[in-house]
């Protein structure tokens, strides 16, 4: 099967459109993890992905009445501006779907390369269901992102360069996962020419769509996936991805946010450059890999396979990098409320330099502070300290994974009510990036449940995050429950999480 896809990949005509990208040694990486780390720069290509490979590829070989009739997509990003720019390339007609809460960024990139834009739904779902009807309605060809064979031969590009550009001993290639069309070029044509080389696919553990198929033994659809690596966004893993995967992918490794951050700063400090967050999860799983393994001296590829990164996304990436890299740890700490008991704490971190430190007077005798502490041996120096802490009398909590301390708490402490709101009950919700979300949730909500606690933060993305405290009286949690799912928005209770109780309860 591989070698049917080497023959593809050898034949595939890329290079009308895309560069040969550089394989760059990554230095300081290289240093800090004890092997000699490569990074495939197909962030420099024209459209800023890999993903013009694969999209000219299979417009290229269309017969002369298919490309007259002209291409279609849906595709909220990358896949976009590569059809797009194949479709310029060859003078055809583009029509790209997308969804309404796409940025403006990535709507105006597909548009400044002459395609034609239609916004329709709020998920990459919705467009991929209409460009479908409107595909049979035009008669135009579907340029699917990933389940084609032609789009996937446009990709195994990205190998066939790496193993021409490094020839020598390789011990594994990691690449970033989102429907399965790069890692399926990458896998088919390396395992057929170098088999001992291992292929490694990475995905956001809130997005695993690979990952869990693998483990089943048949393609899965997702509940619901991460909107953080909007790139690798994806359900379902396409079918011919699958396929190939099963037999020439060695592994599937699953990365948090954090350490995705953690992997953009680190290409960023040795290339210059900013990774979108599907680019930099390669890295991120290379060194979870290197972490595992103890492996030591072996020659990693990490293809970072994008950058377009909406910019206002820059400072979350900040905040969560050092946690990312353990090189931050966030603490809940109930001190005495009285005159010198900061510094006191202060004496008890050590030498260790305070990041962040939130309070607010709430209680005669204890005080509840937020503080983020500078680590700089990972795990164990955390555990220590917390022990350390917890020695003098200190009740800790630790918060380096807590989700909605990270998105939220840390930017409200002090919001403490007194006396307790009655019947308060806490979400954090997902609403979509645009126009009218936030007023379509509060007409639906009405003037039956007061709204006693609110926290948003753009961060970027196409749907905002969002914490909502609402009081509602426990004989109405029904009709509360009734009133979400008619709202559709994803959500989470958090009514439970002891950041509630200490910062905000």
């Amino acid at each position: 099967m591989p070698e049917r896809y080497v023959e593809k990949i050898l034949k595939a005509r890329v290079y009308d459109v895309a560069s040969e990208t550089p394989l760059d040694l990554a230095p300081t990486l290289s240093r800090r993890l004890g092997n000699r780390v490569l990074i495939k720069r197909e962030d420099l290509q024209p459209v800023f992905s890999f993903k013009l490979r694969g999209a000219y590829n299979k417009i290229v070989q269309l017969a002369p009445e298919a490309l007259q009739r002209g291409v279609i997509t849906a595709s909220a990003g990358n896949h976009a501006q590569g059809v797009a720019l194949a479709a310029q390339k060859l003078g055809a007609r583009a029509l790209i779907v997308m969804p309404k809460t796409t940025p403006e960024i990535k709507v105006d990139s597909v548009r400044n390369l002459g395609a034609e834009i239609v916004l329709h739904g709020n998920s990459y779902d919705d467009a991929y269901e209409h460009a479908l009807k409107l595909a049979t309605q035009h008669g135009m060809t579907f340029v699917h992102p990933y389940d084609d064979p032609d789009v996937i031969a446009g990709q195994g590009t990205v190998a066939m360069e790496i193993l021409r550009q490094h020839n020598n001993a390789l011990h594994a290639i990691f690449v970033p996962v989102g429907g399965g069309g790069l890692i399926a070029g990458v896998a088919a044509y390396v395992k057929h020419l170098r088999p001992e080389i291992k292929v490694i696919g990475v995905e956001p553990d809130d997005a695993a769509c690979l990952y869990e198929a693998l483990r089943a033994g048949q393609r899965v659809v997702l509940d619901q996936v991460g909107i953080f690596a909007d790139g690798v966004a994806v359900r379902q893993v396409g079918a011919e991805p699958f396929r190939i995967a099963q037999t020439c992918v060695d592994e599937v490794i699953l990365v948090s946010t954090d350490e995705i951050c953690a992997a953009i700063k680190d290409i960023f400090d040795d290339t210059r450059s900013i990774a979108e967050p599907a680019g930099a999860l390669s890295v991120a799983g290379l060194k979870k890999y290197v972490a595992r393994e103890g492996c030591k001296d072996k020659t990693l590829v990490a293809i970072d396979s994008g950058a377009n990164m909406n910019f206002d996304r820059l400072r979350h990436v900040a905040e969560r990098a050092e946690l990312g890299e353990q090189r931050e740890a966030l603490f809940a700490v109930t001190i005495p409320e009285r005159p010198g008991s900061f510094r006191e704490f202060c004496d008890a971190l050590g030498s260790r330099s305070i990041t962040e430190f939130n309070y607010r007077y709430h209680d005669p005798a204890e005080a509840h502070v937020f503080a983020g502490i500078q680590m700089h041996d990972g795990p164990a120096e955390k555990l220590a300290l917390i022990e350390r802490l917890r020695a003098r009398g200190y009740p800790v909590l630790d918060l380096s994974d807590n989700e909605m301390a990270k998105l939220h708490i840390r930017y409200m402490v002090g919001g403490h009510t007194r006396p307790r709101v009655a019947n308060e009950i806490l979400y954090r919700f997902e609403f979509p990036e645009r126009p009218g979300a936030l007023l379509h949730f509060l007409n639906r909500i009405g003037q039956r449940w007061n709204i006693s606690l609110f926290h948003y933060r753009n961060h970027g993305a196409a749907y905002g995050r969002v914490l909502v405290g609402v009081q509602v009286p426990p004989a109405e949690r029904t009709a509360f429950q009734a009133f979400l799912d008619e709202v559709g928005y994803t959500c989470r209770e958090e009514s439970g999480n002891p950041a509630y109780d200490l910062f905000l309860g």
